[in-house]
């Protein structure tokens, strides 16, 4: 289960190359997290039909509690049975095969043993000494022989360090002050290629099912209909706009009371961004 963004294209990381075994890297040797996870590495986990952190909590367990993020849970869920063959012989293959099953969009290296216990191992990826992605592994469970992936949990891409959230698509905005946004309130990418929308440029605004999308679409790339107005790339600031305090390298965004329009003050002027359709998205 998936509580992320709303954006009109894939998050894309490097695939792990190989199959089964623990990779070089994947596990290192340093110091737990400042305060340790001290629950329990198994709780049962619950699957509620709404998006929402207290779902994505519930549904990922163990791994869940064991997280330290500044803000709501990101991402979380438990893992489907594993064959034989894709069972580990030690836990840190069952991390591997983490990998190789789900393809998370998160680091694929430095993770640490925070915890053992019961047939269970708790493995953490830490930021400033607190866990940001952690997942639980374990062994020879019900129709789930070897080592595999139990439950799994990540903070907020923001949380993550920026050396590998600039090889994802998604553009982390920061505030005025230089703090890194989460993504699920703020976020940017460039349009899918799927759909030949390269040239195009998308931001997301505000959280769930209330998000607003917003185009760039300076070559028109972009289906007729798809938007609520054209684009413009030379609009003079509307009276009433506020500096929402969202940066972007040079990028800022500003706002009205009317959403249908986000406006983005570039060093060359301003530019108009129309809301996407409700329901229109790449197919």
């Amino acid at each position: 289960m998936r509580r992320g963004l709303v954006v009109l294209t894939v998050l894309a990381t490097a695939a792990v190359s190989g199959c089964g075994g623990a990779r070089e890297g994947l596990v290192v040797e340093g110091a737990a997290p400042t305060v340790p996870y001290d629950g329990p590495l198994y709780v049962p986990t619950e699957e509620l039909d709404e998006d929402s952190a207290r779902a994505v909590r519930l549904a990922s367990g163990a791994a869940g509690r064991a997280l330290e993020c500044d803000g709501e849970i990101y991402s979380g869920g438990g893992g489907e049975a594993w064959s034989e063959q894709d069972g580990g012989a030690t836990p840190e293959e069952g991390l591997a095969a983490y990998f190789d099953r789900e393809q998370p969009d998160l680091p694929r290296s430095g993770y640490r043993v925070e915890r053992e216990e019961g047939g269970r191992v708790l493995f953490s990826y830490d930021v400033a000494g607190r866990t940001k992605v952690a997942v639980v592994v374990a062994e020879d469970r019900a129709d789930r022989p070897g080592w595999g992936p139990e439950t799994s949990a990540s903070c907020d891409p923001a949380e993550l360090p920026e050396s590998f959230t600039d090889t994802l698509d998604v553009e982390i905005w920061t505030d005025e002050d230089g703090r890194r946004v989460p993504t699920t309130e703020i976020s940017s990418s460039a349009g899918s290629a799927h759909c030949d929308w390269q040239r195009a440029h998308f931001l997301g605004l505000g959280a769930h099912r209330d998000r607003g999308l917003y185009a760039r679409d300076p070559d028109g790339v972009l289906a007729p209909g798809m938007l609520n107005a054209a684009y413009d790339g030379d609009v003079p600031l509307p009276d009433g706009a506020r500096d929402t305090g969202y940066r972007l390298g040079a990028w800022r965004l500003w706002l009205t009371d009317d959403t249908s329009t986000a406006y983005v003050r570039t060093p060359d002027g301003v530019e108009a961004w129309p809301r996407v359709k409700d329901g229109v998205g790449c197919k």
